[in-house]
């Protein structure tokens, strides 16, 4: 299909140069009634803050402009269909596991996957069968061997779906393919979570991605990697297992019906940049993550990890974009040195945990911006006592899942102190954010060792994220457990 086309984003872009008068929602009217933000924001952004209309096309039921920018996005990610979302890649992997699983169906899914996949079970009450990730050296989640996921669909035939990460935060990948093959062999339908991969569709440095290797479902985060606004993500089918109605009921059940035009500009013209010129603005990035990660690792204080670790159990392979470097600079945390880089350095990072800190190298980067981080971490390093140690903390074991996320959702809930909740089921959901992983999901049983981990968090000023209180002294457990 001809890729130079943005048929939504030109529609948009005729309609506020035919300057319609408005009788429509949204009620700013073009920016006169909100003219403070429009001096700041600029006028011509909110003149396409427009509405569902026969000219600018329907999100819910699309059969115009809409449906051809999508159609133009299949093409490009090689999928049968293309769905655009502006909730989120949240919203694409809730509505893979709806449609998925049915109440009662099985999925097989990492226990790091996001809490938007938790979300997912509580919306579909499938039941969940975790499988472990690997932990690498520099202390942080890698991708699940598949050994272990054809170990799950042994022991669980009739496994009706399983969710893969490609890639994970962290950059590394699962055997994909291998994956998708071992589990439509046992008739299961491969879900996959590219929220960190959309740009990997249009380089071949990077690892493969999900429609290409045959996966029945894909939500990419179009706004983190490929250029498109923040909430714009793309949800990408190839399936013979998920029919596209089924998809769509579930999309209908949980879209929006005022879907900002913003948004959906930006994930057409983000779409129309990666496949006209997405080789060459790729290279640039990857070039300067090589460069940068060459750069940091002559320093004795941190360690770029990368390629080096692909072919050890939970790496197949790995984007060279995720630049995640481990310290041992004595007295250092990640929390504690992504804080000291924004405070003194003006420089902030995508994450931090306990051992690491994450950069993600986009086609927006310039030299410059690296060259400002690694003077910074040079800075930084004359500045600190060094001495090489190995720090590698990582979270609790795989706590235990005695109630389903969904049954323990509108179970009685009652409240305790934190210190008190050892051998409680949890009622909620407690995560680290950046990356949303939940240290304790919502029906698992408290352990004395999440408590632990929880408070280290604390005492690190992580952003937690979950419980109904803020500060996480209380946590809500299951009545009557």
């Amino acid at each position: 299909m001809e890729q130079n086309r943005t048929p939504l984003f030109t529609a948009v872009k005729n309609y506020v140069e035919d300057k319609v008068i408005q009788f429509h929602v949204p009620g700013h009217k073009q920016g006169q009634g909100l003219p403070e933000f429009a001096a700041f924001v600029g006028q011509r952004a909110l003149e396409m803050d427009a509405n569902g209309m026969q000219d600018l096309d329907y999100i819910n039921n699309p059969g115009g402009v809409i449906l051809e920018a999508e159609k133009l996005a299949a093409s490009a990610f090689n999928a049968e269909k293309a769905h655009f979302l502006v909730n989120g890649t949240t919203s694409g992997v809730q509505a893979m596991i709806m449609s998925a699983c049915e109440p009662g169906d099985k999925i097989i899914l990492p226990r790091n996957a996001h809490k938007s996949a938790i979300g997912g079970l509580i919306l579909s009450d499938a039941l969940p069968v975790y499988v472990q990730p690997e932990i690498q050296k520099p202390g942080m989640a890698a991708g699940v061997p598949v050994e272990n996921y054809e170990k799950a669909l042994k022991a669980n035939p009739d496994t009706r779906a399983v969710f893969v990460i490609n890639p994970t935060y962290y950059g590394y990948t699962s055997d994909l393919e291998n994956i998708i093959n071992v589990s439509h062999h046992y008739g299961a339908a491969v879900l996959v979570d590219e929220a960190h991969g959309a740009h990997m569709y249009f380089h071949e440095d990077f690892p493969a991605p999900a429609m290409h290797l045959g996966a029945d479902l894909s939500a990419a985060s179009m706004h983190k990697t490929a250029g498109s606004m923040t909430q714009s993500s793309v949800l990408l089918s190839r399936s013979e297992m998920i029919s596209p109605e089924r998809l769509q009921q579930v999309l209908n059940l949980t879209c929006t019906s005022s879907a900002s035009y913003l948004l959906l500009c930006s994930l057409d013209i983000a779409r129309w940049q990666l496949a006209v010129r997405g080789r060459s603005i790729l290279n640039q990035a990857l070039e300067l993550s090589r460069w940068a990660r060459q750069e940091i690792n002559r320093m004795e204080e941190f360690y770029a990890f990368g390629k080096e670790l692909t072919g050890t159990p939970g790496c197949f392979d790995f984007d060279e974009s995720k630049l995640g470097i481990n310290i041992h600079c004595a007295g250092f945390t990640g929390y504690q040195l992504e804080a000291r880089l924004r405070q003194d350095y003006n420089i902030q990072m995508e994450l931090s945990d306990l051992n690491n800190i994450l950069a993600v190298i986009s086609i927006g980067h310039r030299r410059e911006d690296l060259e400002a981080l690694i003077h910074a971490l040079q800075d930084i390093a004359r500045k600190s006592q060094y001495r090489k140690y190995e720090r590698f903390r990582t979270g609790p074991d795989c706590p235990e899942m005695v109630v389903p996320p969904r049954q323990a959702f509108y179970n009685p809930k009652k409240t305790l102190r934190l210190s008190s909740a050892v051998g409680h089921i949890a009622g909620e959901m407690i995560m680290a954010y950046p990356p949303g992983i939940p240290v304790v999901c919502i029906g698992e049983r408290i352990t004395q060792d999440i408590i632990d981990y929880i408070n280290i968090l604390k005492e690190e000023a992580c952003q937690l994220q979950g419980p109904a209180d803020s500060r996480i002294e209380y946590i809500q457990v299951l009545a009557g457990y």
